[in-house]
């Protein structure tokens, strides 16, 4: 029986499974999410990833350089979609616009329901001493972007415009704090509503403010 309608073209692939119809890097990017979230990052091994991904480990060189390229993408991927929408709520402070207390409100609902919303807790990754290297650099300049994002729609309400910058600062903090840890409360609950989950988040959100 011949073989050419039987096999399959492309990369070699350590194991049959499934095809996910995701792009060799994205493959990989979902099989380090699972294995960094359930095994750890540092008992996860390339050869793991790879063949989690469904392909030989030498392929996997072809779209990554290794783990750290992979925890930083999927570190980032926690943190772009929330900066973009900072950036559009920012970008309607105008005459006309809502109010900053709602817009502030939004972006707290918006970003805990992407950090809650995914299928592995990534947000745990965050913890990981590995993290505090400058490998991650690019992680933390979009991270600290979307602070700042928070602290200028803070700044803008009005109990945020009374406040001194020391004081500014700190309840900046509380409110990212507060953000970044729902992930760890939602996780013992896990059968609770996403949405429902980050609009009671965004209220204590805003009561941190003074709102």
């Amino acid at each position: 029986m011949g073989t050419g309608s039987s096999r399959r073209v492309g990369r070699p692939r350590a194991a049959q499974r499934p095809d996910s119809g995701l792009e060799p890097r994205a493959e990989l990017l979902a099989a380090a999410a699972e294995l960094f979230t359930t095994r750890g990052y540092a008992a996860t091994t390339t050869r793991a990833v790879a063949e989690r991904a469904g392909m030989r480990q030498a392929s996997m060189y072809h779209y990554v350089s290794g783990k750290e390229e992979l925890l930083a993408d999927l570190l980032e991927s926690t943190v772009t979609p929330s900066l973009a929408r900072a950036r559009e709520l920012l970008a309607e402070d105008a005459e006309g616009a809502a109010p900053a207390e709602d817009r502030l409100w939004e972006l707290c609902r918006t970003d805990v329901e992407l950090l809650c919303g995914g299928p592995h807790n990534l947000g745990g990754l965050y913890l990981l001493p590995e993290v505090r290297t400058e490998r991650f650099a690019g992680f933390h300049a979009v991270r600290a972007e979307l602070k700042d994002g928070y602290r200028q729609l803070l700044a803008a309400t009005a109990a945020g415009g009374a406040l001194a910058k020391s004081e500014l600062d700190l309840r900046t903090d509380l409110v990212f704090g507060l953000i970044e840890g729902v992930i760890l409360v939602h996780r013992s609950e896990p059968e609770r509503s996403v949405a429902e989950f980050a609009r009671a988040t965004a209220d204590a959100a805003l009561r941190i403010v003074g709102v």
